[in-house]
């Protein structure tokens, strides 16, 4: 029996969960601060245990990673390097779906020298961005060609009979992660030229985007895209950019709340205020005047995305503020889980898609793979499935004695990549491709 602990239950956990569920010879035990969510995922399955875990508590998680065989954690990313220490001092396997920050990355030697497999970034965005990329990066070099230019985008969104909000978003994943990664500065390059945006400007820089099948959406960049070149083997792209994608209306918006201040995560005192009188707090004016100082200092008409996401998310309501001590950060994030949720019923939507372009001796081409996929009503959202699924069945493949390798990893290796992409395609998550010549042979 092989024993796989996985640390969180939150919003895209069930998939991954009941997938290792269903693996004869496999028992999952979850282990949530909130034990009633483990149980919901558990089900009563006689190969399946729930368990309460505080992840501040190591004692508890340390004794919980030794009766295992591997660790999943899906806990938040400040978590995974405590994890990956408990995995290699006792030498057990570590499967995460977070970028490898540099504290993960640290842990590389030790890892190697213990014999310890530390896999990170095999969800969809990291994960299977990482995956699809390297499977053509990888024929094309094969083909004998190079890649010299990389183009990028991903976003988790409702279909678009569920976006009915002025923003344009729905919440299928921690909002709190959503809207740090807004405070993110960017770097990209561009026809050879290296490009930066700082945190608080990065909702001024966005774009149409055509995704094939799809039609338009908004792009903006997405943190430092320049070590992609060395990640993915891409030395000679000029161009080599990540990006998000959103409907219209969401990087205006989100442009004028952090101007705003929304963003920010001092303390301050909240007691006693409505949403009107912090938002006048934060713009520094007096809150009877709040909304025309807003439309002012903010840049906003009243007709624009912006003004109409602050007024149906209430920020100039005399609605008292849902918490009493925190941040305004603290505050949206709160409003917005609250607003921006799923109905019954309703589908996210999970797009993703690549442009390469190609450098072969007698030709240049473009290459176009898309992804595009819908969560299924009353049940399993696309970001739970995309997510959840690629690190099961990176679990199975390890648990299974597919996968033979040691040290801090990335799903960036064929013998980790095929499998994983042909068993998505199974599950019905799989890529389209076009290319194009555009430069015919002479």
């Amino acid at each position: 029996m092989k024993r796989v602990l996985v640390l969180g239950a939150g919003l895209v956990t069930r998939p991954h969960v009941r997938y290792l569920l269903n693996i004869p010879d496999f028992h999952v035990t979850v282990a949530s601060r909130t034990v009633s969510k483990a149980k919901a995922l558990v089900e009563g399955r006689a190969n399946g245990t729930a368990v309460e875990l505080d992840a501040e508590d190591q004692t508890r998680l340390r004794e919980l990673i030794a009766g295992s065989d591997l660790a999943v954690s899906l806990l938040p990313y400040v978590y995974h390097p405590t994890v990956a220490r408990h995995c290699i001092e006792l030498k057990k396997t570590m499967v995460t779906t977070s970028y490898v920050s540099d504290a993960m990355q640290q842990l590389d030697g030790e890892a190697r020298k213990a014999g310890v497999l530390i896999l990170n970034e095999v969800g969809v965005d990291p994960g299977t961005d990482h995956m699809s990329a390297m499977k053509v990066i990888d024929r094309v070099r094969k083909d004998g060609g190079v890649v010299v230019g990389f183009r990028s985008y991903c976003g988790g969104l409702p279909a678009p009979e569920a976006n009915t909000n002025p923003l344009g978003y729905k919440f299928s994943w921690s909002p709190r992660g959503v809207i740090l990664a807004g405070k993110n500065p960017a770097r990209w390059r561009e026809n050879g030229k290296e490009m930066y945006v700082p945190g608080e400007e990065l909702f001024d820089h966005h774009w149409m985007v055509q995704i094939e099948g799809f039609g338009e959406l908004e792009g903006y960049p997405n943190r430092n895209s320049l070590p992609y070149a060395e990640i993915y083997g891409i030395p000679k792209a000029e161009t080599i950019f990540r990006g998000t994608l959103r409907y219209v209306g969401w990087c205006e918006s989100l442009s004028r709340i952090v101007k705003a201040g929304w963003l920010s995560e001092e303390p301050i005192d909240l007691s006693n205020l409505t949403f009107k009188e912090l938002t006048a707090k934060l713009l520094g004016v007096p809150a009877e005047d709040v909304r025309k100082e807003a439309i002012r200092r903010l840049d906003m008409k009243e007709d624009s995305h912006a003004f109409k996401s602050f007024e149906w998310l209430g920020l100039f309501s005399d609605e008292p503020l849902p918490l009493t001590r925190g941040s305004a950060l603290d505050v949206i994030v709160a409003r917005m889980q609250d607003k921006m949720r799923y109905a019954e019923g309703e589908r996210d939507m999970l797009i993703m898609q690549h442009e390469f372009t190609a450098e072969y001796p007698d030709h240049r081409a473009v290459i176009t793979s898309s992804l595009i996929d819908y969560g299924i009503p009353h049940g399993d959202t696309s970001m739970s499935r995309t997510v959840g699924l690629p690190a099961a069945i990176a679990v199975r493949m390890i648990l299974q004695d597919q996968v033979r390798l040691a040290g801090v990893h990335r799903p960036i290796i064929p013998e980790l990549y095929e499998p994983i992409l042909a068993e998505l395609e199974e599950l019905g998550i799989r890529f389209t491709e076009r290319i194009e010549t555009v430069t015919p042979a002479s």
